[in-house]
């Protein structure tokens, strides 16, 4: 940067140039207005100018005035670029060119000066000077660009010399005005904007001089460039693109450029030293043509987060895109991918990949899509920062609390990548050991920027803490942190650390880490001097031992209050004061980020609820081994109570984003209550809380341990007869349908009906409901007639109990017709329907989901009568696709498709059985499509979906799976791979045979196949036929949960594949 001339006023009031030595600059206003007629220029200020006449001019009023008002302002200096510059040296000019940007924002304030706005001292009229100020000439000059945007401080004058405001105090007129972003107003770094978002900026301003329309965009650029009057615009704009692209690296920025998304990042602390750790990263990262991984292992809190945050504050413009992601779990992972397609679909709409995607949806899916959209080839300048990656999954583990990060990891051989770790293991990357601090000196800053205490680096007790704490950064933040709010002095703060080092010696002889204990004992600490301050905030931080340490926020606490054991002793009586309201648990949790011991976490809590706290994971395990030393049986009945209150409904807005919020703090209550370390007697409803939580997200492994132990629970202190019992033994018949497990479906159906029966009586709600999903289960066994009686008994009773129109009996005379469908009553069907269809549309409406459930239904029987029109009116307002692949509308039925998959992810969630038969849905029509490799991997999907979700035992005895073998079979026969289609048609055989009977309909059509493939491989056509007209058994309906709100008890029926070829 050229060295600045300023001015300076005088105390007699005179005006004089002033060149500060290059090393010190004084602070400085500067100007900012528009050139008129008669300005002074620099030869009118030098020392032999005549200044009577230099003050005769007229552009000497706005000099005076910006001396004025910088001595209002308690400055001496300014700088004006008509006078402080010498435009007659062509050097001098081009050096001041490319260092106005920064001397405009090194300038402590900056004065607009507005010669076409008047505002007169009292005057009352806003209006005329505000109209004024939007058609002032200042918004329309090229060079003014720079000037609104650099300084930090802008100051609006009249021409008067009237204040008319600030650039915050206007910020959203001057966005109108300009078309420039508030963000960038507010000082957000022009990194964060386009290369062609900057230039829109200037499209409606104007130079006097051509080649300064691309001059004056030097310093929004942060490029440099030399000056050439003469060579035209044109030429000049062409060398700046030049210049930013070799600055940039790539002509294919702007297709790819996310801004970056701070709300995704952990608050950054004052950063010293690690330059060589940062000047290795950035060898190891940037200019290679191909991957660049670096791999940061070291302890907990040696700084490895905060050096990450530091290079991407050094070199984000070498990046179109930075991703932060949370890899602490794999569900973390995936809402850190649903973070970055919100950030691409942002600030790129068009992109193709990511277009359709349900960004409430399947969240699996949604990996799959940004991966794909990173695999781009021209996108290859991205970076992609794993942090926390310290449970790494190792060979031949099934641990599913560890993460495998190759599964998030992009597949081609371009871009970069950081992945942070505590493990020794991880091998993605070249690998850099952050170590500790080991300069005196870097110590003392840490501790001087956390403190905000100056000139430490002579005073012996710092240098003595600084020792002590022995170079770990995070130590020196939290001893730092607890400075800056107390007058204690670094001797004495040295005496409480002595004294709470002995302490911890006493109480954990067993802490095997020396590393642990400078940072446990400055912890303890700042946890005296909180709980002194606040006693919340110190049990606060106590009770997040039994949380996850990510992600407490205060709707999951404001249960606590209620439970049994807060209200029983006076221990606890904190409780109330903390989650009283919000404004008490903000106070709390305030002065734990104040200390340095909790942050906001980036981005958790949109879209879910308020915003969520985390704790350092070596904060997390301080608080469970030194603070709960003695473990409380009741601070982990009250954290289970919490998070068992909060789990939502699958009617709530967004209840699947906020499940994915609970899952880590039930994978902590789930491991604990698996160890028998808690008292869950009397608290069996929390256990099937959370094991509707777990069903909900398909882990029905997890499910099936939170249920038996509810069900063990309120055996034991309900009663076997109890309703809340039979609630848990409901669901654990629902559980078993889904895995398979028929027999032991079956088992707790009856269970749960005698009981209700005998409890309830025969027609009460959850007596029908059982009724109802012992329906379900007869017909996904193929006993149809069983079903039939089921649904029957259920009809009977809704329409007792709750009436003809309500929108129970209608979900049952629904599934009646689709019985009868299926025995090929179809006179019956239809009668079901209609009655079904017309009753939803008066209840719920015509676009409700359950209504659009019946015309689809409707439209298959449509399909298998032959009435194709009306199937097809069917279809259409069901938007369903199934028809239109019948009639050739290939492009038409896979928007559908996906359409009803979308639907299903956002309804349902991305594992239910539903999602999965629509994921095979679109395998069938990508096959009959031609599209064999994508229909394969939709089969794929659905069928691993199905293992995962029921396990692969049971596998063989679910309907749905079994339609997926058949499907996979007939797609392995058309590619003539036989022997695959073998092996999928014998399971398929064997998986109906067992369940249906060796005469049932499926069975026979499998045998046909198997038999064409012994004889010779049948004709391409004839497998693609048959695969429409083998329709996959319809599956049953969503058992009624009472968990669940009934309008969305029920599976929505997505079959669009069933019409038979005419």
């Amino acid at each position: 940067m050229a060295r600045i001339r300023l001015l300076q006023r005088k105390s007699d009031g005179d005006i004089v140039f002033h060149e500060p030595n290059s090393g010190h600059v004084p602070a400085y206003a500067i100007l900012s207005h528009v050139w008129g007629k008669d300005e002074v220029i620099f030869q009118d200020m030098e020392a032999k100018a005549d200044m009577s006449k230099t003050m005769s001019k007229a552009g000497w009023k706005k000099i005076q005035f910006c001396a004025e008002q910088a001595v209002a302002d308690g400055l001496q200096y300014l700088w004006i670029d008509t006078c402080c510059i010498d435009k007659k040296n062509a050097v001098e000019l081009g050096a001041a060119i490319n260092s106005m940007f920064r001397w405009y924002q090194d300038a402590s304030r900056c004065y607009v000066y507005l010669s076409d706005v008047s505002k007169p001292e009292g005057a009352v009229d806003e209006e005329a000077w505000r109209k004024a100020f939007r058609t002032s000439r200042w918004f329309t000059r090229g060079w003014t660009l720079q000037e609104v945007i650099a300084p930090r401080l802008v100051d609006f004058f009249s021409v008067e010399g009237q204040r008319v405001g600030t650039k915050l105090s206007l910020v959203a007129e001057i966005h109108k005005i300009t078309g420039i972003p508030e963000e960038a107003l507010r000082g957000d770094a022009l990194s964060n904007f386009s290369i062609k978002e900057r230039r829109s900026w200037a499209e409606r301003r104007n130079t006097t001089i051509e080649e300064d329309g691309a001059y004056c965009l030097i310093g929004i650029y942060g490029v440099s460039m030399v000056l050439n009057y003469g060579e035209g615009r044109n030429h000049a704009f062409s060398r700046l693109e030049k210049e930013i692209h070799s600055m940039y690296k790539g002509v294919d920025y702007e297709q790819f450029a996310v801004q970056l998304n701070l709300a995704a990042f952990p608050e950054a602390a004052q950063f010293v030293a690690r330059e060589e750790e940062l000047s290795k990263m950035h060898e190891l990262l940037y200019g290679h043509s191909s991957r660049a991984a670096v791999v940061l292992h070291g302890l907990g809190g040696i700084g490895k987060t905060q050096l990450v945050i530091e290079y991407i504050r050094r070199h984000k413009e070498k990046h179109t895109a930075i991703f932060w992601l949370n890899a602490n779990d794999e569900d973390s992972l995936r809402l850190s991918y649903r973070g970055i397609a919100q950030q691409v679909l942002k600030y790129c709409p068009s992109t193709g990949v990511l277009s359709n995607i349900d960004l409430e949806g399947d969240l699996d899916r949604m990996v799959t899509a940004v991966k794909t959209w990173l695999d781009l080839q021209d996108n290859a300048r991205w970076l992609m920062v794993f942090d926390n990656y310290d449970n790494p999954r190792t060979p031949g583990s099934s641990d599913r609390s560890t993460v495998d990060i190759r599964r998030y990891l992009p597949e081609s051989d371009h871009g970069s990548i950081i992945i942070t770790t505590r493990s020794a293991r991880v091998t993605q990357g070249q690998r850099l050991h952050i170590q500790k601090l080991t300069g005196l000196e870097d110590g003392l800053k840490i501790l001087a920027n956390m403190s905000g205490r100056e000139s430490i680096e002579n005073d012996p007790d710092a240098k003595a803490l600084v020792s002590k704490l022995d170079g770990l950064p995070l130590a020196l933040s939290t001893a730092g942190a607890y400075l800056e709010h107390v007058t204690t002095s670094f001797a004495e703060y040295l005496q409480l650390y002595e004294t709470s080092w002995l302490k911890l010696q006493r109480t954990s002889p067993t802490l095997h880490s020396y590393e642990d204990r400078p940072l446990y004992t400055t912890w303890q600490v700042t946890f005296d001097r909180i709980q002194k301050q606040n006693a919340a905030s110190a049990q606060l931080l106590k009770l997040w031992a039994y949380f996850d340490k990510q992600d407490v926020w205060f709707e999951l606490l404001r249960h606590a209050h209620s439970t049994d054991d807060a209200r029983s002793t006076d221990d606890y009586k904190w409780i109330d004061m903390l989650t009283e309201d919000e404004l008490n648990f903000n106070e709390a949790v305030r002065l734990l980020c104040e200390y340095g011991l909790a942050h906001p976490e980036p981005s958790l809590g949109q879209s879910s609820g308020s915003a969520g706290y985390g704790v350092h994971s070596c904060v997390h395990s301080w608080t469970i081994s030194v603070l709960n030393s003695e473990w409380d049986d009741g601070l982990m009945r009250i954290a289970l109570t919490c998070v068992a209150s909060e789990v939502p409904s699958n009617n709530v807005d967004n209840w699947w984003l906020l499940q994915h919020r609970l899952l880590q703090h039930a994978a902590r209550h789930r491991q604990i209550i698996a160890n028998d370390s808690v008292c869950t007697k009397g608290i069996g409803w929390t256990m099937h809380n959370i094991g509707d939580l777990y069903i909900n997200q398909a882990r029905l492994a997890e499910a099936e341990t939170m249920y038996s132990r509810a069900l063990q629970d309120k055996e034991e202190v309900l009663g076997p007869k109890h309703t809340s019992t039979l609630d848990t033994v409901n669901n654990l018949g629902i559980l078993y349908k889904a895995q398979g497990k028929l027999a032991e479906a079956e088992t707790m159906y009856n269970r749960a009906l005698q009981g209700h029966e005998e409890a309830l009586g025969p027609k009460h709600i959850s007596t029908l409901d059982t009724v109802h999903n012992l329906g379900s289960l007869y017909e996904v066994q193929g006993k149809l007639t069983e079903a039939e009686t089921m649904y029957n008994q259920a009809l009977q009773g809704c329409e007792e109990t709750l009436g003809l129109k309500h929108i129970s009996t209608l979900q049952t005379v629904n599934n009646l017709g689709n019985i009868y469908m299926n025995q090929g009553k179809l006179a019956e069907a239809e009668t079901m329907y209609k009655r079904a269809l017309q009753g939803r549309e008066e209840i719920l409406g015509l676009k409700h989901i359950s209504t659009l459930q019946t015309v689809n239904n409707l439209g298959s029987l449509y399909a298998d009568q032959g009435k194709l029109i009306e199937a097809e009116i069917m279809y259409n307002r069901a938007l369903q696709g199934s028809l239109y692949e019948d009639q050739g509308k290939l492009t038409e039925a896979e928007t559908m498709y996906n359409q009803a998959l979308q639907g299903c992810e956002e309804a349902l969630g991305p594992k239910h059985i539903s999602t999965l038969q629509t994921v095979n849905n679109l395998g069938i029509l990508y096959k009959n499509q031609g599209r064999l490799a994508e229909a394969e991997t939709m089969y794929d999907r659905a069928l691993q979906g199905y293992e995962e979700a029921i396990g692969p035992q049971r596998l063989s005895s679910y309907l749905p799976a079994l339609s997926v073998m058949f499907a996979f079979g007939d797609l392995y026969a058309q590619t003539d791979r036989e022997d695959k289609a073998k092996i999928m048609y014998n399971r398929a055989l064997a998986g109906y045979t067992a369940v249906q009977g060796p005469s049932s309909k499926w069975c026979r059509q499998l045998e046909d196949r198997l038999r064409a493939l012994h004889i010779g491989s049948p004709e391409p056509g004839a497998c693609q036929d048959k695969g429409i007209d083998i329709e996959a058994p319809r599956s049953p309906l969503l058992e009624r949960k009472h968990f669940w709100n009934l309008g969305m008890r029920f599976n929505i029926r997505r079959k669009l594949s069933d019409i038979r070829r005419k």
